[in-house]
């Protein structure tokens, strides 16, 4: 059959619902073999075919640092060991850059006493010492994804998109004098605006699968809740009228993508009938929808991936919690808090504890990286599309050090980074040297950002 070449940006319509299309084969530029695998950013057809395929990035936040003897490989370079914290994502090693040696600097003290916690969450995405203040006069700085969501954000239909498995405070005290804005959140839109995070998956559904505040779309909604219809029934006549103009890879894509997203708003149907029915659980800031943190996770990472398939948005944030959760792993048989397990003092049934906290934050990162990798997406995948940092503003959480940090990238952006190795810098290597390179590779280049001193070398 004769295939017609479409938009990127062609969507599903129905009843006041509008949703965004995957990306395509026939959404390629033509113009040959050559154009059609071509990734490098530039002028020409090979530009252009790497407008049609963006970079996206995603930025995931771990508090409390992490137990850095089973974080850390043994081996550099290529060769390197999976450790036993890091062994879940042994199908995604080859996508893989394990960095050691960076530094948050911005996160020490600097005379200001204690506040660790919040000074790491602060200074992680913006590499800026936090303003010390329990008051309204929070001052801090722009975040690398905010700094990239300014300069190219208006080619999407959300800038960025700012996610997190508890909610925490946006006012008061909450670690030493610090306002709670700095421990609940790694997102700024300026020195003085945290950006809100989403924790609901149902409200992250409705809002990038729904009309937002169009009232056709919300009589719509109202529709599917009294009926107990799925969204996607109101695109199906214009998904089939469509499905007629692909070729047969096309179609695939296109079953496959309309079937994930019902298995995803089913998983949300679920947690919001188990949530209601639970009870009371007797932890610390019981926030987390659905009840346990890896299915809140993975429902978090799935709408992501749904997001970044239809260009809703290139740049993403995750918080798994607050810095200094002391929320209990009782899934895990782990009944004392995060945060307390944290200071260990070296006992080890603590260090055991953060061990399964450590490896289970994994497990579930795993299961993004792996759905990343088997996205098709043009001639390559996701996961070769995009960069993941994974990372906590403290190494060790005993120590409350901010050198030797936990940080790790998934992900070949396009080609801007070659994975599979374990790179070490020279100790005290600003983190911020990393963003520029980030911000490179989403093409938005800077000279400097928060306290780097330059891009990282041994990326490429």
């Amino acid at each position: 059959m004769s295939v017609q070449p479409i938009s990127r940006r062609t969507v599903l319509r129905g009843l006041g619902v509008t949703m965004a299309l995957p990306f395509l084969d026939a959404m390629m530029p033509r113009g040959g073999a050559a154009a059609r695998a071509a990734t490098a950013v530039g002028g020409g057809a090979a530009g252009k075919a790497a407008a049609a395929a963006p970079t996206r990035m995603a930025m995931v936040y771990i508090p409390n640092g992490c137990w850095m003897p089973d974080f850390t490989p043994a081996q550099l370079g290529a060769g390197f060991q999976l450790t036993p914290t890091l062994a879940p994502l042994a199908k995604v090693r080859e996508h893989l850059t394990v960095l050691s040696g960076l530094a948050l600097d911005a996160a020490r003290a600097k005379g200001d006493g204690p506040g660790d916690h919040a000074r790491s969450a602060a200074a992680f995405l913006t590499g800026i010492h936090p303003y010390k203040t329990a008051g309204n006069n929070i001052r801090l700085g722009i975040s690398l994804d905010q700094f990239a969501a300014q300069k190219i954000g208006d080619r999407t239909r959300f800038p960025s998109l700012e996610l997190g498995c508890d909610k925490g405070e946006t006012a008061g005290q909450c670690d030493s004098g610090y306002s709670c804005a700095y421990t609940s959140n790694i997102s700024w839109r300026s020195e003085s605006q945290p950006m809100p995070k989403e924790m609901d998956p149902r409200a992250l559904f409705d809002r990038l699968f729904g009309g937002g505040g169009d009232p056709a779309a919300r009589a719509a909604e109202a529709r599917r809740a009294r009926y107990r219809k799925s969204i996607l029934d109101t695109v199906m006549e214009d998904s089939r009228d469509l499905n007629r103009q692909l070729g047969r890879s096309d179609q695939d894509k296109l079953d496959e993508f309309t079937s994930s997203i019902r298995e995803i708003e089913k998983r949300i149907e679920k947690a919001a009938a188990d949530q209601a029915t639970a009870p009371i659980p007797d932890m610390a800031r019981p926030e987390a929808i659905p009840k346990e943190l890896g299915e809140h996770m993975k429902l978090m990472c799935d709408l992501t991936v749904m997001a970044w398939r239809m260009d809703l948005t290139r740049i993403t944030t995750l918080m798994v919690a607050r810095e200094g959760s002391n929320r209990a792993y009782r899934w895990l048989g782990v009944t004392e808090g995060h945060h307390s397990l944290s200071h260990h003092g070296r006992k080890k049934e603590k260090v055991d504890a953060i061990k399964k906290i450590d490896l289970y934050h994994m497990q579930t990162l795993a299961y993004f990286l792996e759905k990343l990798k088997a996205t098709r997406e043009g001639t390559s995948n996701l996961l070769d599309r995009s960069m993941i940092l994974i990372g906590s503003g403290i190494g060790d959480g005993d120590r409350h050090n901010h050198d030797e940090l936990p940080i790790l990238m998934a992900g070949r952006a396009n080609g801007a980074i070659t994975p599979g190795k374990h790179v070490r810098f020279p100790r005290g290597t600003p983190l911020c040297n990393l963003y520029l390179s980030m911000l490179t590779a989403m093409g938005v280049p800077t000279d400097r950002f928060g306290d780097s001193t330059g891009p990282l070398s041994g990326m490429a």
